[in-house]
Parts: structure tokens; sequence; C-alpha cells
């Protein structure tokens, strides 16, 4: 309109046609209305739909981390989290729509929805937003950040990231407005109720796309070929010189997350503790020289029926040995004045029909023995088996023999140069160590000497303090270190001499 002084036809004029253009903005906002109204209801049927789809797809998830919990479990830990956020948000925006038509008697009356005070009063109040709207909008955010953070770094999460984006926004003048007045201040009731109807269906198609991703990325990893390795497969696991090889080379799926329900070898079903993920555990005996099979079938739950793989190879168990297979359980090399454990066999005789000897070696049970050596720097074991056929091979290992390495003497468990107090250190016990020794020894102290700065040596008998040693300990002064030297030690039980003990220092703290 024209500033300035009118004149009063001008002023009809001008009068007329703002009346004109009410009636015209009437007009278009009644079939705006009805348009919004029927929108609404075409959103509010796809919700019940895709509603009835997940429901579905849900139960999905469930029947198959109930048949491979290792694969599809963490899967489906994230999908209940999702739900749960879901259902909380979709019954906080119902409640609100039931509130902004709480006082009309048909809620199909859309355009009658035209006034704008329901929201302009819940969400807004004295020019701010208030605790209402605040909570609409953490409620949103807080299901956008749950269903990301589940999503992960897929490429839906972006696509959810800008569904429930609450970020400002600049309208046609390029002004930055608050997510919520720009959505919802000043609008007709009816396009409020179809809004809030709208991100109820954002609701339900981000959990879709979650369990459409999140299934689909466990099927995808299931079936990848990283999940193959290239396996050398022989009708049979020995040969001997001159044979033909007769085998094979296949792909076979090595996948940690699937669990056989059931697994029978040989007409046994095998026990439930030998069956791991991606993996049955074949531990029993190999029985006797010849071919052995193995035959049987692994069972794996998929919907309601069990299906069956069959299992078909063996091994076998070869004679022929032609040497003696000699180890010392602890290294090559035994100590002097020890027991020292060895395992002596030779392959395809049984342990009944090896005999073995050497100076201080004595059998204990089957292929156990032990060896105590004497004196000298090496010992011979001799070893011979009868075969099969009545035919006996002979073998001979020579061992190194050692002295037992120095220990070291220790106080309270530590040695080096350990700290106390003065008053403590009439109190400790004297005893030594062989710190990573390969045996575990106890050592016995059978006596010791202690030197206290200023005064002379004292030799003391046994293990603890002798009274003579307490009262040269009282004159320490802090800072002192009193040394614990030439120990005497024996291995317990065998009374073996430790030929050296590398002595303890003790300082005195205070």
């Amino acid at each position: 309109m024209a500033g300035g002084k009118q004149s009063p036809r001008q002023k009809m004029i001008n009068l007329m046609y703002l009346v004109f253009l009410a009636m015209l903005a009437m007009t278009t906002s009644t079939e705006v209305l009805s348009a919004f109204g029927l929108m609404k209801e075409k959103l509010t049927e796809s919700n019940e739909r895709i509603s009835k789809t997940n429901a579905a797809a849900y139960d999905n998830m469930a029947q198959k981390a109930s048949e491979q919990e290792k694969l599809f479990g963490k899967a489906k830990e994230k999908t209940d989290s999702l739900r749960t956020k879901a259902d909380e948000f979709y019954a906080y925006l119902e409640d609100l729509k039931s509130k902004m038509t709480a006082g009309m008697e048909d809620k199909t009356a859309y355009e009658s929805m035209s006034k704008t005070d329901f929201l302009d009063n819940h969400f807004f109040k004295g020019g701010t937003i208030s605790a209402e709207g605040k909570e609409f909008i953490s409620k949103m955010d807080d299901f956008r950040n749950t269903a990301v953070d589940l999503l992960g770094e897929r490429d839906i999460a972006s696509v959810v990231k800008s569904r429930f984006n609450t970020s400002p926004v600049k309208n046609k003048e390029g002004l930055q407005l608050n997510w919520l007045n720009y959505h919802y201040e000043g609008f007709p009731l009816i396009a409020s109720l179809t809004k809030l109807t709208q991100i109820q269906a954002d609701v339900k198609a981000t959990e879709s796309d979650a369990l459409s991703a999140l299934l689909q990325g466990e099927l995808t990893k299931a079936v990848s070929m990283t999940n193959y390795d290239a396996m050398v497969v022989f009708e049979k696991n020995a040969y001997y010189p001159g044979e033909k090889l007769s085998g094979k080379i296949v792909l076979g799926k090595n996948d940690p997350n699937l669990t056989a329900e059931k697994v029978t070898i040989n007409g046994k079903d095998w026990p439930e503790d030998k069956i791991k993920a991606g993996q049955v555990i074949l531990d029993g005996p190999a029985g006797g020289v010849g071919d052995r099979s193995i035959k049987g079938s692994f069972f794996f739950k998929e919907n309601d029926s069990l299906i069956e793989i069959p299992i078909n190879g063996g091994y076998s168990v070869i004679p022929r040995p032609n040497e003696a297979v000699i180890s010392a359980d602890k290294m090559n090399a035994v100590y002097r004045g020890l027991s020292n454990p060895m395992t002596i066999s030779m392959p395809g005789v049984p342990s009944n029909k090896v005999s073995a000897s050497a100076a201080g070696l004595r059998r204990r049970k089957g292929d156990s023995y032990t060896m105590t050596p004497g004196k000298g720097n090496e010992v011979t074991i001799r070893v011979t088996g009868t075969l099969p056929d009545g035919k006996r091979v002979s073998s001979n290992k020579k061992f190194r023999i050692k002295d037992i390495p120095p220990a070291v003497g220790a106080v309270r468990g530590q040695y080096g140069t350990v700290s106390m107090p003065k008053g403590s250190v009439g109190n400790v016990s004297v005893g030594a160590m062989l710190p990573d020794f390969l045996f575990d020894l106890k050592l016995r102290v059978s006596s010791f000497k202690i030197k206290v700065p200023g005064q002379p040596a004292i030799p003391v008998t046994g293990t603890r303090m002798s009274g003579r040693a307490k009262k040269a300990i009282a004159k320490a002064r802090r800072g002192d270190v009193i040394n614990i030297f030439d120990i005497k030690a024996t291995v317990s039980g065998s009374g073996a001499p430790v030929k050296k003990v590398v002595g303890v220092g003790i300082k005195v703290s205070n």
C-alpha cells in the first residue's frame, strides 16, 4: 500500500483489496488443509503396513540369532536396542498427536484444523522454546544418535542423520531460525499433525533400514571369500618313498561363528564340548598301525529343520621308523643332581617294545623316564625298538651334563638390595632362589655370613639371625647396606649342593 495521506476513496479501495485477499486465502487454505489431511491418512496407513513388515523382520532376526547366536547375536542386540528406542519415540509422538486433537469430536474434519494455537502454546512460551519443546527436540536427537551409533560406518547412517536433523534452518529471506520455530510455529493444526506422522514414518523406515543393513552385513560377512581357506586333501595322510600322491586342493569355509547343532563320527555322537565355533576337535587315540577312516555328518539348524553335511576322510598310522625320537622335557641338557624328566619313544612302535639305557636313566611309566646324571660332561642314551615284523632298530643320542646354575640370596622373597627398617632386619629369614630356572626347585640355606658397616663379619648357622648378628645389626645406621654373603645352600629333597649363591644386601631405611 502507498504511504502518506490517502483519500477516502483510496482507503475504501485498499480495504476491499484486503478483504478480497483474505477471501482468496481462506479458499486456498481449505483446499490445502484437506490435502494435508489426505496426506496424513496415507502416511498412517503406510506406518501400519511397515510396522507389520518390521515385526516380521524382527522375528526373522530373532530366529536367526537363536540358530546361529555367534553369527547374528550382536546384530539382534543392536536391532533390539533400536526397537526399544523407536517404540518409545513413536509412542511419544502418538500421545502428542492425541493431545492436539483431544477437544475435537470429528478427527477427520481437516478443513476446520486451521488454528495454530496448540503447538504455539505447547512448544513456545514468551518468545522462547518451552520445556515441552526442548523435550521434543531431545527425544528426536536421542533417537537419531542411537540409530547412528548402532549403524556405525554404514552409508544408511548419513540418511538417518538427515531424516532427524534438528539443526537451525534458513528461511526464504536467508534468516537462520531454530528448527522447531521453522517447522512448527504458526502452522495450521493439520499441517503439524501431518509432519508428526511423517516423523513416525521416518522412525519406521529407519527400523526397516537398520534391520536390512545389519542382517545383510552379517550375511555378507558370512559368504565373504575371506572366510575360505585353501585346503590340501590327500586320500591318505602318509606315504612311503616311491608312492604316487593322490589328493586335491579345495576351498573350505573357516567361519568362527558357525557352530553345528550336532556332529556324528563313525556312528557316535560327538561330545558337545568338542564342537567348537567353526570346527570340531578330534583328540581321541589314533589306533594301531594301518589306514583309519573318519565318516559321519554335520547337522546345522536352518529354519525348522536340520541340514546334514556328510563327513568323509581318513588318516594312516604308519610304522617303519629308522630313528628314535628322544627329547628332554626341559631343554637339550640334563642337570647334575636333579631328576630330569625325559620322553623316549619310537614312531609306530609301542612303548613296551622300546628300551632305553644310560647311566642314571630310570623308566617311570610308558615312554616317561627320569635322568639323574653323575660325573662327566656328557651322557649317551641308547634306544632299541622292536618293529611289528620283528626287526630291531637302534639309535643313540648325547646330552650335555650341566651343574645347577648360581643361585641368588633372598630376604622376603626379594634379591639384589632390599630396603627395610632396621628393626625388621634382625627378624628376616635368609633364603636362596633360582630366578628363571627351568626347574621349580626349592633351595635350603644351611649357613651364611653377615657384614654390618664398621663391624666384623659374623658367621650364622641356619636361616635366622643369631644373637651376635642382631647386636651388630643394632649398630647399623640409616642408609647403611648390610651384606649377607657366603650363603651355603642345597636342593631340598635331593640334597644336591648349589655351587654358588650370590649375596643379598639390606639397605637400612630408618
